[in-house]
């Protein structure tokens, strides 16, 4: 059984996707390099059928702006690309293989073992970045954080104030390494990856 060290939260909560978008550009300053000039349209009917559930707002809100996109060549943020919201699900496997958490559940911290995770993003190194789907609302799903060594804990804000907070140093990286605020690498049309030059 795995071990669950704690929960973080944030000082003030951002709850607009703007907002958390803003503080996240202000955290990383390179990812503004990649901010689209309007917004993308997505069908996110689609990808919340495929997804089995409404996603978060802050999510839809940096993938309308933003493509996938990594930091310090160590977290991979995954986000689907306009236009091919189907065709990118099916080429990443069923709705289980892109969505949930590959952690078997009985080598989850007790406080888990019944909790559907949903990924969103994951490590070099092996960790998961996921939401704790608690309630039917996903602007309160705290994040949870499952460590390639074993830890596992929560943070009470979403998906983009944790990202800011990972990497502005606002937050305790707990079995984590520090993440620096660079942008190392993104996806671009065609399903490509391009790194940093």
């Amino acid at each position: 059984m795995e071990e669950l060290i704690g929960t973080q939260k944030p000082t003030h909560r951002v709850l607009d996707p703007g907002e958390a978008i803003a503080v996240l550009e202000r955290a990383v300053p390179g990812l503004v390099a990649l901010r689209r000039q309007e917004a993308a349209v997505f069908d996110w009917r689609a990808v919340e059928e495929e997804a089995g559930r409404a996603l978060p707002s802050d999510f839809k809100s940096l993938a309308e702006w933003y493509p996938a996109f990594g930091l310090d060549d160590f977290l991979a943020v995954t986000l689907p690309w306009p236009g091919d919201e189907v065709a990118g699900a099916e080429a990443q496997g069923t709705r289980s293989e892109r969505w949930s958490c590959d952690h078997p559940a009985d080598l989850r911290p007790a406080e888990l073992i019944s909790t559907p995770l949903m990924t969103w993003g994951n490590s070099t190194e092996g960790d998961q970045f996921l939401w704790s789907v608690l309630g039917d609302d996903p602007e309160h799903w705290p994040i949870t954080i499952c460590s390639r060594n074993g830890a596992w804990w929560h943070y009470e804000g979403g998906m983009v104030q944790f990202l800011a907070e990972l990497c502005d140093g606002a937050l305790e990286p707990w079995a984590l390494p520090p993440v620096k605020p660079e942008i190392t690498g993104w996806a671009v049309e065609g399903g490509g990856w391009q790194q940093r030059a």
